[in-house]
Order: C-alpha cells, then structure tokens, then sequence
C-alpha cells in the first residue's frame, strides 16, 4: 500500500472588482505511510463532515483547537494503530516530525492562513 500524506497551508482571495477568487496552497509538512496519522485524520474527517465514505484525496481542515487535540495525543502516544495496515514503529521520528508541523500549522494560522491535510493511497 502506498500512503501519501500532505499538510499545506491555504490562502484564500476574492476579488470584488472581478469576482473572482484565487486559492494558494502550499505543502507544510509530508508524511509517508504514516498510518496511525492517517487513522486519526480519517476519524476526524468523519467527525466533521458524516461522510462515513473512503477517506481518500480528501481534505480536512484543521483548527486551533484541532492542533492543540492532536498535540496531545501525539504527546502521550495515543494516536490509533491498525494492526491491518502495513505499519512500521518509527514513532520518534514521526512523533518529531508531526511536532513540527503543529508548530508550523500554529503560526500558519496566525498569519491568517487554513490548514488543511490530504492523503493519497
């Protein structure tokens, strides 16, 4: 199974004049076979929008408030394990990396822009 994982930050802009709009999207952070990540994602992709569907090429949008749950899951090593899918325990590596994008994300944030993360399996 290849799993592809994307975070990117996401500047939106409408133009009154023309009435048009421009989406910029730029990739933050990318994960591969991350899967306990992607199990969570999916979760909360459900969460959010009920579509119980294939949680593939699908956005999720993550808040604030999203990040600070993720965080903490991360940081007492919750995230959910699938014992189906091909996984193998590089939890220090991915737990770092999955730090830095919350960081990332966070001051993304900030600066006014969405963050959304994707998968490609």
């Amino acid at each position: 199974m290849g799993l592809d994982q994307y975070a990117k930050q996401v500047k939106r802009d409408y133009n009154h004049e023309t009435l048009t709009s421009t989406t910029v999207k730029t990739e933050i952070a990318y994960w591969r076979k991350h899967n306990p990540l992607e199990i969570y994602m999916a979760a909360l992709y459900r969460t959010k929008t009920d579509d119980m569907g294939e949680f593939n090429c699908k956005n999720v949008e993550l808040t604030v408030d999203d990040l600070a749950t993720l965080e903490a899951v991360i940081k007492s090593g919750n995230l959910p394990i699938d014992s189906f899918l091909d996984y193998t325990d590089d939890s220090k590596e991915y737990k770092e990396a999955d730090l830095e994008f919350i960081e990332k994300a966070r001051k993304a944030i900030d600066n006014g822009y969405e963050i959304e993360y994707t998968s490609w399996w």
